[in-house]
């Protein structure tokens, strides 16, 4: 068997409805298409949302909401879920086992369930109500880090600081 081999099933496949092939055929002279007006017409039709002139539906209501870019790294997991893990448990770990998302940054504990026994959290933020349903099983919380967001001032320092201990190795090393 080759490629040029292949067909459909008979009757897999209906004929197209060859239009305009004369009155016998049923679908001759206007080819279902009826007399005159717009859909009549060869390119004669409207574009979509179109109400005729009429104000259409998507302008007049209002715009409302909004996408969160945060959403996309960010992932919550419940507690019933942490009991599959042993050890530490981090976010990479959580990737790894594809309880989360590969592309989240941040990962969020949140009460739902009930904790499996003693479990370590590092580098995820946990709601209260998690916090001490881990604490009460005999786990621990390392809180995660804080955001990165810094204000331009800070950046400002931060490298004026980093640029100060880069001269300081320097003339450190050529003495």
């Amino acid at each position: 068997m080759a490629l040029n081999d292949l067909r459909p099933s008979p009757g897999q496949r209906k004929a197209a409805n060859r239009v305009g092939r004369g009155i016998g055929s049923g679908s001759g002279k206007t080819a279902g298409r009826g007399h005159k007006g717009q859909k009549a017409r060869s390119g004669g039709w409207h574009k979509v949302g179109f109400e005729g002139g009429q104000m259409p539906i998507q302008r007049r209501l209002p715009k409302f909401g909004f996408t969160s870019r945060m959403a996309r790294e960010y992932a919550e997991v419940r507690l019933h879920e942490l009991a599959h893990f042993e050890g530490d448990i981090s976010p990479e770990t959580l990737i790894a086992a594809g309880v989360v998302p590969k592309n989240t940054k941040t990962v969020k504990v949140i009460l739902s369930g009930e904790v499996p026994g003693a479990v370590k959290l590092v580098g995820c933020r946990v709601t209260k109500g998690a916090r001490a349903a881990i604490e009460q099983a005999g786990g621990s919380v390392s809180d995660a880090p804080p955001r990165a967001a810094k204000s331009r001032a800070a950046k400002g320092e931060d490298a004026a600081a980093a640029d100060a201990v880069a001269s300081d190795d320097a003339t450190s090393t050529s003495d």
